[in-house]
């Protein structure tokens, strides 16, 4: 009785054994570096070259893909929706969303907490991206993981709450954003070095204020506390801090605190001249 081996046509010339004869098109073949394909993409963003960063990404996908390699695709996807929300790219960021939840679901990785948090970003890029409706569906899925999974004070929490806030005073549902920027205020105020997601966080109350028609002395007090976190003797000049800075430049020349504004911008530049 003659063996498949003796009459089937090789799949793969560079396979062996079972694997020469029987080919997996769907099989992983190998696993891209992503610890050092996030290590490249931060050196891009320390010195805010998001044109590197955004061809890194971009390579990486490409060869996630060609190994079939899924987790690394996802780790990679979710490096995407962060990066296309900085440079303002909604096909590349709505096009991840999309990618990143068809990847969760083909390994399976629903209820995950590492998942929940790409949800969460995904969520966020949605919003960012005019599409708040359905940001809260993926805010639903990741807060469910979250309340199962952390302790009330972790900091992914504060995050959660912050962005969620975002959305909701998007959709004009005003009430139920402040409850969440106080609650993102209470995590970060209970856990260490938290002050540039603070203020971020007062400045982003400064607007719910401003889109609710609030008196300006309630946002000019908002502007003023987010401000003297970022004075603290004791804050850290990081990339991080760079960042925000330099976002909430914009913000404090929106509501006519240029001497702030302009400081705020020196910040980030003299950080990102020296990265």
């Amino acid at each position: 009785m003659l063996d498949p081996f003796d009459y089937k046509e090789p799949a793969c010339a560079l396979c062996g054994g079972e694997a020469f004869y029987n080919y997996d098109p769907n099989k992983q073949q190998g696993r891209i570096p992503v610890d050092a394909v996030i290590c490249k993409l931060d050196a891009c963003l320390a010195r805010e070259d998001y044109t590197e960063g955004a061809w890194i990404l971009r390579y990486w996908v490409e060869e996630a893909q060609m190994l079939r390699d899924r987790r690394g695709e996802l780790s990679v996807q979710n490096e995407i929706l962060g990066l296309s929300r900085r440079i303002g790219d909604k096909v590349w960021g709505l096009s991840a969303v999309s990618r990143c939840l068809q990847l969760i679901a083909e390994i399976g990785g629903e209820g995950l907490l590492s998942t929940a948090t790409i949800l969460l970003n995904a969520a966020t890029t949605c919003k960012a991206f005019d599409q708040p409706e359905r940001a809260l569906s993926l805010y639903d899925k990741a807060k469910a993981v979250y309340e199962k999974e952390l302790e009330p004070n972790d900091l992914r929490f504060a995050a959660f709450y912050n962005n969620l806030a975002t959305t909701l005073t998007a959709l004009a549902r005003f009430d139920e954003a402040e409850e969440n920027y106080r609650a993102a205020l209470k995590v970060l105020n209970r856990n260490n070095n938290t002050q540039p997601d603070r203020a971020v966080t007062l400045v982003n109350l400064a607007d719910l204020y401003a889109a609710k028609d609030a008196p300006e002395q309630e946002i000019e007090l908002l502007l003023q506390q987010a401000f003297a976190l970022l004075n603290e003797p004791n804050i850290v000049h990081d990339a991080e801090y760079a960042f925000v800075c330099r976002k909430l430049s914009e913000a404090y020349g929106y509501y006519g605190f240029f001497k702030q504004a302009r400081d705020l911008k020196e910040r980030a530049d003299a950080f990102y001249a020296g990265a």
